[in-house]
């Protein structure tokens, strides 16, 4: 790592450089739009965040100022999920669009940018009446504008950075606004935990508890990270090649622990917060009660709902992801095998059995993680807005890696470049 960083600042590696600085550059510009409030609502208007918490995270804390950024890349990504369900064999002209190469994939990214503006406008007006008090329907279609507006600003940016800068530019912008609000929460857990007014003990015991806090912090982003990397290697064999021809490398088929990413939290979330929108909207008292005591979060039982949502959208969509059949298929199909593996079904089954086991790996770290935030606040005292695990840090850990991922990519790149230059 430490070498990755002398090699950016070599004055021969100016473009790479650029890049970088272009796309701090460009998230400063998102972080100062986060600040700007909607024209014409007022701070005394708005409503406690509730469900639109996750929301408010990942835009860096707009949705709490009621920015014109409050909506963030949200509208983009659910677009995006639903576009990419949908071209799996769901709806043919989309599937046939995904099959095509960068001709489909450009007629695809087209599709999803129309479906995320649309989606932004539906969000912005349900969350404008859910979030502000007191405003009429044109106030509500004006906020809704407003926003729509500021989500499309964000993606423009997004793709700037990813053509001038480093890295995917929606990714670091999600990451960039879960990062801002770190500082506030560490200095919200130093407050809670430390009471300078009590005795020398009290505050020393406040301290070892505020030490004790950062060290699981830094251990769940470590198991974090040990969960992204972690892959399952199947070893794979052709019937015309030998390990010898590849100066004795072994083939193998990698398989994430987590292939379905931070998806199947998003979705969980996403339809948890539902009969919350809904209770907003009915207010019915019995309505209203039977939601805050069984089907929230935090309760044990919106607890135990969220967890099953994670395991079942994380099998449903890597099974969607990686299809055991094709991929048996493709390797019968180039004379490949699984030593030990009969081609055809029984390789289906095996794979199927693999997939299974480290699926279910995959989405207890992740509901164990995503969980992290609400047991903390079971468990203690300290405010809602100091968490530990979390959505939050699964996206920056992530965003983190690739981009670390591609830097390294470019340097090796520019200096093979110039290898061949001299």
């Amino acid at each position: 790592m430490f070498a990755t960083i002398k090699q950016i600042f070599n004055r021969k590696n100016k473009d790479l450089r650029k890049k970088i600085y272009f796309t701090f550059i460009a998230l400063f510009i998102f972080k100062l739009g986060t600040t700007i409030v909607v024209p014409g609502v007022e701070s005394s208007s708005l409503k406690s965040l509730g469900f639109l918490e996750l929301l408010n995270t990942m835009g860096g804390g707009a949705m709490e100022n009621f920015s014109i950024l409050a909506l963030g890349v949200m509208p983009y990504i659910t677009a995006s999920i639903i576009i990419q369900l949908l071209s799996m064999d769901i709806i043919p002209y989309l599937s046939e669009l995904s099959k095509q190469g960068a001709v489909g994939r450009a007629k695809l990214n087209k599709i999803t940018r129309i479906t995320g503006i649309v989606l932004a406008f539906l969000q912005g007006y349900i969350y404008s009446f859910a979030f502000v008090k007191d405003g009429a329907v044109i106030d509500y279609l004006e906020y809704a504008v407003l926003l729509t507006a500021g989500t499309s600003f964000i993606l423009w940016i997004g793709d700037q950075i990813t053509a001038k800068g480093i890295g995917n530019g929606i990714s670091l912008i999600i990451m960039a606004g879960i990062i801002t609000s770190l500082p506030k929460m560490f200095v919200t857990a130093f407050t809670s935990l430390i009471d300078f007014s009590g005795t020398t003990q009290a505050i020393s015991l406040g301290v070892f508890k505020f030490v004790m806090f950062v060290v699981v912090y830094l251990a769940v982003v470590i198991g974090i990270v040990y969960e992204e990397i972690s892959e399952r290697h199947i070893p794979i064999q052709y019937a015309n090649k030998s390990a010898s021809s590849y100066g004795g490398r072994q083939s193998y088929i990698p398989f994430k622990l987590n292939s379905s990413g931070v998806i199947p939290v998003i979705f969980a979330s996403a339809l948890i917060s539902i009969p919350s929108m809904l209770a907003t909207f009915i207010k019915n008292e019995s309505f209203s009660l039977f939601v805050s005591k069984w089907i929230v979060i935090s309760t044990p039982t919106g607890l135990l709902l969220f967890v099953i949502l994670i395991f079942a959208f994380a099998y449903f969509y890597t099974f969607l992801q990686l299809k055991p059949k094709e991929l048996a298929d493709n390797l019968k199909n180039n004379g490949g095998f699984i030593p030990g593996v009969r081609p055809g079904e029984d390789t289906v089954k095996y794979v199927t059995t693999i997939l299974k086991r480290i699926t279910f790996v995959g989405a207890l770290s992740l509901a164990v993680i995503a969980s992290l935030p609400t047991l903390l606040g079971m468990f203690t005292s300290l405010p809602t807005s100091v968490t530990i695990g979390g959505t939050g840090l699964l996206i920056v850990v992530g965003v983190v890696l690739e981009t670390y991922k591609q830097i390294e990519s470019d340097l090796i790149s520019h200096n093979y470049s110039r290898g061949r230059r001299n």
